[in-house]
């Protein structure tokens, strides 16, 4: 393997075309607005126009830059429903139980006469031969870069060298330094691993050069910009596609279920983004179908734009319906999502998949009850409970320090449960029962507890260097969800590992390097070794010498065996070497 200085290493630009918008890909949108700074659904949630007339607030849902949101008191006289809200004395009918029948057994799809280590189960999820098409066009990216005018030297990227690359981005994740030079650092504040795995500018021109589909295939996507036929996510679909396919084949989840939406943070202006204007960045967004007992990416899809929706029932809705594949999954299984998801029509619809489903809801959802009837007020009670049934369907809600609004396709609206808070009562905090819907209920243990199990694994150990290229920040991501998949896999065959132990083993294997096995070094190694004691034996740095200066130190490099010095205020190791 050829290795590179910081002076034959240029950092290579990023072409101008990958930024290039047309007016009609434009995602700051009113209608991405309500996607994502309001969480929205313009087909599924109604608002009212502000220059209407107080007198006449009939819904719209296609005036989004002059609407917003509509309030839980307009009632909307198409939608009004002749119900009238139950309390919990009144008698809900038990709902119809959907037999739990998985298409395959769920837990990890490997026979438990193998031994599996980390390696193998990342591998799982990215093969060699998914490997082999990243070095392929890895190359062909610098092979261009070089054709282009970049000065740098460059060797074909080979499958074994690409596993070590991506062993260095794992091992960056666990010991966090503020730069990525700073991993090569040669001075007594140095890391030592990253130099004995690869250097610092072969590691960089790989990055630069770094492709998940060939340039040539990009540059002939990219002019078909403003047409049907452009592919948004044409730069990640190899790796995406492989990804996707093997968390659904190397994994079958248990019955409890969710779709949650998952942030890429990015501070670049690419067109698949999701512009927050209350927030400084504008970030990428994901879906997730993940498992609640353990937090397994079951599935995911990114977000590519307002006309992703080919149903017509609303970004939302589509969402839900392309994660639960029936002949993948089976049948019977549980879903939870939050109120952006959740609407009637997408509930019903789930129930007749075989699929129940249980959700927050937002009173300006269509088809949702607006019964002014019997419905709780501001003054009521805590621990007041509604509800109403439509068929399978069930709309609770419930009065906590303010109103909680869920509906399921699973639960009864009332079988006696209770729940625990603290009040106040003559300046102390006791704790007093107050009865709860089983919806609610529900909702709390999946969502509240279990919900956000999936991102933190992901969190923990993530992926956050800085690119200028919107698909390799993805790509950092499709990494975190192979090595989080890997590890539940390996907890749930083994269980005897922590998060941090797991991906230690795994970068040691990608690396081919052991902790009880140490490289030895060569005399081409420039790093600090100690050269002897602030004594009569001390000697004086080199480089302050030359300056005129007498500065005695302890310090010396073993393949230059000059002694320099490494202390922060004058790091003359690091300006001799450079």
């Amino acid at each position: 393997m050829a290795d590179y200085t910081d002076g034959e290493a240029q950092m290579l630009p990023d072409s101008e075309e990958e930024f290039t918008l047309s007016s009609e890909e434009e995602c700051d949108s009113d209608e991405e607005r309500l996607h994502f700074e309001e969480r929205l659904d313009p087909a599924e949630d109604f608002f009212f126009d502000e220059s209407n007339n107080d007198n006449d607030q009939t819904p719209t849902a296609r005036q989004p830059r002059r609407c917003k949101r509509a309030k839980t008191d307009v009632k909307a006289s198409n939608l009004q429903t002749t119900l009238s809200w139950k309390t919990e004395s009144d008698v809900d009918m038990t709902p119809n139980t959907l037999t739990f029948l998985p298409a395959r057994e769920p837990g990890p799809q490997l026979s438990p006469a193998d031994v599996h280590t980390p390696q193998s189960l990342f591998k799982m999820f990215f093969p060699e031969n998914a490997v082999s098409t990243l070095c392929r066009n890895t190359n062909a990216q610098a092979a261009k870069a070089t054709a282009n005018g970049c000065k740098y030297k460059w060797t074909d990227v080979s499958i074994s060298e690409m596993y070590k690359y991506i062993g260095l981005l794992l091992y960056m994740n666990i010991v966090r330094l503020s730069s990525i030079r700073d991993y090569w650092r040669q001075d007594f504040f140095s890391v030592a691993f990253p130099a004995k795995v690869m250097s610092k500018g072969r590691f960089l021109t790989i990055s630069w050069n770094f492709q998940m589909s060939h340039p040539e295939e990009d540059e002939e996507n990219d002019r078909k910009r403003g047409t049907t036929e452009h592919d948004h996510l044409f730069r990640i679909k190899p790796l995406m596609d492989t990804i996707r396919m093997a968390c659904k084949a190397m994994y079958h989840p248990k019955r409890n279920l969710v779709v949650e939406e998952r942030i890429v943070p990015w501070k670049a202006d690419p067109e698949i983004i999701q512009n927050m204007k209350a927030k400084p960045t504008r970030d990428f967004k994901m879906f997730v179908l993940a498992d609640l007992s353990n937090g397994y990416t079951v599935d995911f899809s990114v977000y590519t734009g307002k006309n992703s929706s080919p149903t017509g029932h609303g970004l939302s809705y589509d969402v839900v319906t392309s994660l639960l594949d029936r002949t993948v999954l089976g049948s019977g299984y549980h879903v939870y999502m939050d109120d952006f998801f959740t609407s009637p029509t997408l509930l019903k619809d789930l129930f007749a998949m075989k699929f129940g489903a249980c959700g927050t809801y937002r009173d300006s959802r269509k088809d949702c009850p607006r019964a002014a009837t019997n419905s709780l007020t501001a003054t009521s009670a805590r621990g007041s409970i509604r509800w109403i049934r439509d068929g399978p369907l069930v709309f609770v809600k419930w009065m906590d320090t303010r109103e909680v609004s869920v509906c399921s396709t699973i639960h009864s609206a009332y079988t006696g449960e209770t729940v625990q808070k603290k009040v106040k009562s003559q300046d102390t905090w006791k704790a007093k029962t107050f009865p709860c819907p089983a919806p609610v209920t529900a909702y709390d243990q999946h969502i509240h507890k279990r919900v956000h199990l999936s991102e933190d694994l992901l969190q923990c150990y993530s992926a956050r260097h800085k690119t200028m290229k919107w698909y390799r920040k993805v790509f950092y991501n499709f990494l975190d969800i192979a090595a989080t998949n890997a590890f539940i896999m390996h907890k749930e065959l083994y269980g005897n590992m922590s998060h941090k132990e797991f991906l230690e083993g795994l970068i040691e294997d990608l690396c081919v390097f052991s902790k009880t096995e140490t490289p030895e070094q060569t005399g081409d190694d420039h790093v600090p070794i100690p050269g002897g004691e602030l004594t009569s034996n001390a000697r004086t740095c080199m480089l302050c010498k030359e300056q005129g200066k007498r500065q005695e130190t302890p310090w010396k490099c073993k393949a230059c065996d000059v002694h320099l010095c490494v202390q922060l205020n004058r790091n003359c190791f690091q300006k001799w070497h450079n």
